[in-house]
């Protein structure tokens, strides 16, 4: 296992840090968060998938929190969360 530094993390880090942006970090940067952008697209779709499924598979072993936890990520990413 590494202990590589997540890439958006330290873009993140660089650009709180401005004396060391350069316009090379800010497309990094730019890149880094469409790709973020299309992965978070991805899981979400994903996660909304498994409950549309979730009336047709009653017995998959999955229990309530979990359930919960997918609604409240659903809701988080989609800016419904109270």
């Amino acid at each position: 296992m590494t202990d590589k530094q997540p890439e958006a993390l330290r873009l993140a880090d660089l650009l709180e840090n401005e004396k060391h942006v350069t316009d090379l970090a800010l497309f990094k940067a730019a890149a880094e968060l469409r790709r973020l952008h299309e992965v978070n697209a991805e899981l979400l779709e994903a996660l909304k998938r498994i409950l549309i499924e979730r009336g047709f598979a009653c017995e998959c072993g999955i229990e309530d929190a979990t359930w919960k936890l997918i609604e409240d990520a659903i809701a988080k990413a989609t800016g419904e969360q109270q």
